[in-house]
């Protein structure tokens, strides 16, 4: 509502300000038809501006923060270096500056600006003073960067976890970890090349969502250089202060030693799994016998694998048994059961 009237008084003042220039005398007397058209064409210029400023919804405050600023230290540098130019470039005993001045100041103004205004935009993830108050209310909340690893993207569980709003916060892809993912979607072996195009078009799925802060960082850091992709993983979210998404064991073990938090969807996984307790009883179908005489194997649908006594001979069918101990191990978790009755279906 405040975004509407906001856009509202902006129209009525354009419209004044036509009239306000129709009345200053700055038209020629008579000329109805450029006064109209004065009059009405800085409102048009207005509902223009609105236009834009409506079909194009995403704005990021580093970016404008960046040019603004930009433009500011740009102006004010040419500036003092007009001020130093001075006993050069004015004439002598001339109160006023010369056009010659006027128009190296006019150079250098657009020059330095352009050059601010690029300097900042490119930068501007590590200048984090330009909108203090942003990474004030990000340190407030803990949300930092997520740098994701080749073996996250390719598992895939990352597009579904992101979708879920699980992780509210930027995820980051280095252009190292993309190259990375190319050259495994281009290798000979058929399987390497199955997982890379898996990993090409989950990111692909992730760009295409709206709702999900994925960036490709692209610079070339000079410390990242002459390091496996491992370590500059680990350096880069040093850098960025950020956290890594992995599910490598080893990576996860070197960024601990750096300092650097991980987090590892195969522990997020187990985290979230249902949890039994002894004497608890659950549905499942059991799919193969077991290694001890009497056992039958079925999986939940989370692929917890369920371990039943006396269901060897209940092979294919839906069966209900009562929980009797549960084994964490490395690999997932695992559920021991007794046998109680078949169930339909």
């Amino acid at each position: 509502m405040a975004l509407v009237v906001l856009r509202c008084i902006f129209v009525l003042v354009a419209a004044s300000l036509g009239a306000t220039i129709v009345e200053s005398g700055l038209i020629p007397e008579g000329n109805v038809w450029l006064s109209w058209a004065v009059f009405a064409g800085i409102p048009l210029f207005a509902l223009a501006v609105i236009a834009i400023d409506v079909l194009v919804p995403n704005k990021q405050l580093d970016v404008i923060s960046a040019i603004y600023f930009g433009m500011i230290v740009g102006l004010f540098l040419a500036y003092v270096v007009g001020l130093a130019l001075a006993p050069v470039l004015d004439e002598p005993g001339s109160p006023s500056a010369s056009p010659l001045r006027h128009a190296v100041q006019a150079v250098l103004a657009m020059v330095l600006c352009y050059t601010c205004i690029s300097m900042l935009i490119q930068t501007r993830h590590d200048f984090r003073f330009i909108i203090p108050y942003v990474e004030f209310s990000k340190e407030v909340k803990g949300l930092k960067p997520y740098v994701l690893d080749t073996s996250v993207v390719i598992d895939g569980r990352i597009a579904d976890v992101a979708e879920a709003k699980v992780m509210d916060t930027q995820l980051v892809m280095p252009r190292f970890v993309l190259a990375e993912l190319q050259a495994i979607a281009d290798s000979s072996d058929k399987m390497r090349r199955s997982r890379g195009r898996r990993g090409l078009d989950i990111l692909n799925r992730m760009r295409a969502n709206q709702e999900i802060d994925l960036q490709i960082f692209d610079r070339d850091l000079p410390e990242l250089s002459g390091h496996p992709v491992d370590l500059k993983l680990v350096l880069l979210a040093k850098h960025l202060d950020g956290k890594i998404v992995t599910n490598d064991y080893n990576l996860n073990k070197v960024a601990k030693l750096h300092g650097v938090g991980v987090v590892n969807l195969n522990d997020l996984a187990n985290a979230l799994k249902p949890v039994f307790l002894p004497g608890e009883s659950l549905t499942v179908r059991i799919v193969k016998p077991g290694e001890e005489p009497g056992q039958g194997v079925g999986y939940l649908d989370d692929g917890t694998m369920v371990v039943v006594e006396g269901g060897r001979d209940h092979q294919h069918e839906l069966v209900r048994i009562a929980v009797t101990s549960v084994l964490q191990t490395s690999a997932g978790r695992m559920v021991f059961g007794r046998y109680e009755e078949r169930q339909p279906g």
